[in-house]
């Protein structure tokens, strides 16, 4: 099983950026699926994540900005960041939990200019 991140790059304040992670194997309809980032300095943090059933969770900070879903047809997570702000600077993971445990993806570095 393997999880491929994409979708970051530089964009201004008050951009927006649509992150995807397409998994692999059988599991990903009755996965939890997460965005995670990690700013330079700071420890790694949940940003969103939602339920095989879609039930959503998001930090405090990116409430009514961002968006997660999912489309299980393409074993496919998106985030949609709109209003970005240069605090959201940072490298975005992506997490898999199934039956199997946890399985992350390789970063995806999303840059703020102000």
């Amino acid at each position: 099983v393997q999880l491929q991140a994409s979708g970051g790059g530089l964009v201004q304040a008050g951009g927006s950026l649509r992150l995807s992670c397409v998994a692999s194997g059988k599991q990903f309809r009755i996965s939890r699926m997460g965005w995670y980032r990690q700013a330079p300095g700071n420890e790694r943090e949940l940003v969103a994540d939602i339920t095989g059933p879609g039930r959503t969770n998001y930090a405090d900070s990116v409430k009514g900005r961002f968006t997660i879903s999912r489309e299980n047809a393409k074993n496919t997570v998106y985030l949609q960041m709109d209003s970005l702000k240069p605090e959201d600077t940072a490298v975005y993971y992506c997490k898999q939990t199934s039956l199997y445990g946890d399985l992350w993806g390789q970063g995806t570095l999303v840059t703020v200019s102000s």
